[in-house]
């Protein structure tokens, strides 16, 4: 039987913002730009990664955005899951 549980805005902020961390950590481990991502995964500017990586206005990946960024950065789509300490 599945048990009904609530998420808090919290919980899926900081979901949110754990991903953006990981593209982030791993987009800079790789010495790959803001601008050369967005343009890269099809972005004409870097204006949605710059706002996703510094969390503003209620800004995220979709689940595309994550399929192309795993595959520029050559990283399997987990990673960006795996909690790291923030």
């Amino acid at each position: 039987m599945l048990v009904y549980k609530e998420f808090t805005k919290i919980e899926i902020q900081d979901f949110y913002r754990c991903i953006a961390h990981n593209v982030q950590r791993i987009r800079k481990m790789k010495k790959i730009t803001q601008l050369d991502l967005a343009l890269t995964i099809g972005h004409k500017s870097v204006s949605t990664i710059a706002k996703i990586e510094a969390g503003l206005e209620n800004k995220h990946y979709n689940i595309e955005h994550l399929y192309k960024i795993a595959a520029v950065l050559e990283v399997d789509i987990c990673e960006f899951f795996l909690p790291h300490h923030i």
